[in-house]
């Protein structure tokens, strides 16, 4: 059976999640309806990171098995026909080795977290951006965001639903950066935990705000305990932006 390697992007707005559910659509669903509406075939697409509802794909990965041998073009073209007018494009679709597995195989995976700290409401960047209303010392966070480089127990970033096996994992990157009236959190690894990419960002906008010290962030990862993170970033924030092989 080929195998196609898809790359997509989304707005994860009116959807569950990434995640294939009985009941409210999710992307993985939709894919996997428009699959079996121009193939006939009731295949699922499987993808390289399980982003949560409200979580928005600029390079998320799939990959895909399908009886015929489609030319991947094809299989492009009809996958974006017969998604419309829901909000997901196949941005490439690519013939891969049947060893290839989208999420088993990832080396990295890339996160950008969106802030927008103005007075004004948002109205553009609305459901794509968290909007916090008050300005942030994004150079404080960045500072800060360094303590949690490097391989950590992040029991204190990780959702109490996480079903990994182990709450250590390695962050890579993790830089706090401003763009105008735009705080872009990049953050880098082979894997993370159930909402452990918004859990820092929420702890590190208490940093921003003054509220915390570097110190204090580090205190926070040092306790290994749940309560000690700060809020929760939202998700309408969150960017799943590259996969690395």
């Amino acid at each position: 059976m080929p195998r196609y390697k898809l790359l997509l992007e989304y707005d994860g707005t009116p959807f569950v999640g990434w995640q294939l559910q009985d009941g409210p659509m999710s992307v993985q669903g939709r894919l996997a309806q428009a699959v079996e509406a121009f193939s006939g075939e009731p295949a699922i697409p499987r993808g390289a990171g399980r982003t949560d509802a409200g979580v928005h794909a600029t390079g998320q990965v799939a990959h895909l098995d399908l009886e015929k041998d489609w030319e991947p073009a094809r299989v492009r073209d009809a996958l974006n026909a017969q998604v419309r007018p829901d909000p997901i494009a196949v941005l490439s679709c690519e013939k891969v080795a049947e060893s290839f597995d989208a999420r088993f195989s990832a080396k990295a995976r890339h996160y950008v977290y969106r802030i927008v700290d103005r007075r004004p409401p948002l109205a553009l960047e609305k459901d794509r951006a968290w909007g916090v209303f008050k300005p942030l010392d994004a150079g404080a966070m960045h500072a800060a965001a360094q303590s949690l480089i490097g391989h950590h127990d992040f029991t204190t970033f990780r959702s109490s639903e996480c079903q990994a096996a182990s709450p250590e994992k390695t962050l890579d990157r993790l830089d706090v950066s401003r763009h105008g009236e735009i705080i872009r959190v990049e953050a880098s690894a082979r894997s993370f935990l159930h909402n452990q990419v918004r859990s820092m960002v929420g702890s590190l906008k208490c940093v921003g705000e003054g509220r915390w010290t570097a110190d204090d962030l580090k205190a926070a990862l040092d306790a290994r305990d749940r309560a000690a993170c700060g809020p929760v970033a939202p998700a309408c924030g969150l960017y799943l932006v590259k996969v690395d092989y």
